[in-house]
């Protein structure tokens, strides 16, 4: 295969990143082709542990994988030798701790507690230690007690399994865990919940690095929605509604057709052909969060894609996404992200636009 090499400087996931790497031209194998991508290529390195999830351990190389070049995913293990998975087999990977010093991120996946105490084994240690400061680092499910244990997460808020949440602030006090969401954005630390957060916050970094066009396209490529509505409380078990509970979620689709309107919750449960008190108890406990909120993420969430797909006015904005003024959308764009439009539209339309 022709070697080829890339050097390039970019603002990737909040930091920039100088990089110049050699690596292989393989078209479709899934490793970057920069026949097909001229810009910065992200090292991902994923860490497998001793009893690792198969399933979570396959999802950084489908998301990022499927994200037209811009990832390069790497594989291994903390002595380069095969992990148990927590099923009946055994899995070997390509590669040693002598990748993950050059990773711009390094995704932990979960692994079996069995053995993981408020200590971290040596090997896996050694092995964090080895990640360069800065580095983008990022846990599913379990991994978080890895990050915990090695005192990232100390004064930080972070998130896992919701089954666990209890051991987890049992074992790491110091640590500010919110057990009702699927992941937890700390600029260069990311936590997320069971199993398939893994896909949300994988694809949260698409996002983050490559804007919502690019995400989107890769979420269709894996079959899967871009963006979750809700948290874990929508996962989290509850009495099984009776044969008769009628789902909110044609309301849900309805009201995403028409977020320029000024929706009001009577006008929703009217919809739903349920009375408000009803409608907003069915919603909480299918979304996780009041109609109202999930109202105002909604607006959010098509104001960033029309900040970095348009360049309507943030007053133009606001209206279309039923913002009363630009004001407000600046408020809860702030609440929301910690940044304003005008700072938003800067990062990802230059992106956008290179």
């Amino acid at each position: 295969m022709q070697k080829t090499q890339t050097q390039a400087q970019t603002y990737c996931g909040g930091r920039l990143v100088h990089a110049e790497r050699t690596g292989e031209r393989t078209g479709d194998s899934g490793r970057p082709d920069p026949q097909r991508y001229e810009g910065h290529v992200e090292r991902v390195v994923v860490l497998a542990l001793d009893g690792v999830y198969p399933f979570e351990l396959g999802i950084p190389n489908r998301v990022f994988g499927s994200a037209e070049g811009r990832y390069e995913v790497l594989t291994c293990t903390v002595d380069g030798r095969p992990v148990r998975s927590d099923s009946d087999f055994s899995i070997t990977v390509e590669h040693g701790p002598e990748v993950l010093p050059t990773a711009d991120t390094v995704v932990i996946p979960p692994f079996a507690l069995t053995d993981l105490g408020t200590d971290l084994p040596d090997a896996v240690a050694d092995a964090l230690r080895a990640i360069r400061p800065g580095t983008r680092i990022v846990s599913i499910c379990t991994g978080a007690f890895v990050l915990a244990a090695a005192g990232m997460l100390a004064g930080r808020r972070a998130t896992t399994h919701w089954q666990l949440a209890g051991l987890f602030r049992q074992m790491f006090p110091e640590v500010d865990l919110d057990a009702d969401v699927l992941f937890v954005d700390e600029g260069s630390l990311l936590t997320s919940a069971g199993a398939a957060s893994g896909v949300d916050v994988c694809l949260h970094l698409v996002r983050k690095d490559h804007g919502s066009e690019l995400a989107n396209r890769v979420a269709r490529s894996c079959v899967v929605p871009p963006w979750r509505d809700g948290g874990q409380a929508q996962y989290i078990e509850q009495p099984v509604p009776g044969p008769a509970a009628t789902s909110t979620a044609a309301t849900r689709h309805w009201a995403l057709e028409r977020l320029g309107e000024p929706l009001t919750l009577a006008e929703l449960a009217d919809h739903a052909r349920m009375s408000l008190r009803t409608f907003a108890r069915r919603f909480n406990d299918e979304v996780g969060m009041s109609p109202g909120r999930w109202l105002i993420q909604q607006r959010v969430v098509r104001a960033r894609q029309l900040l970095e797909a348009s360049d309507l006015a943030v007053d133009q904005i606001a209206g279309e996404v039923g913002f009363a003024t630009g004001t407000s959308l600046r408020q809860h764009l702030h609440a929301a992200i910690g940044v304003s439009p005008q700072a938003y539209r800067r990062t990802f339309q230059a992106d956008r636009r290179a």
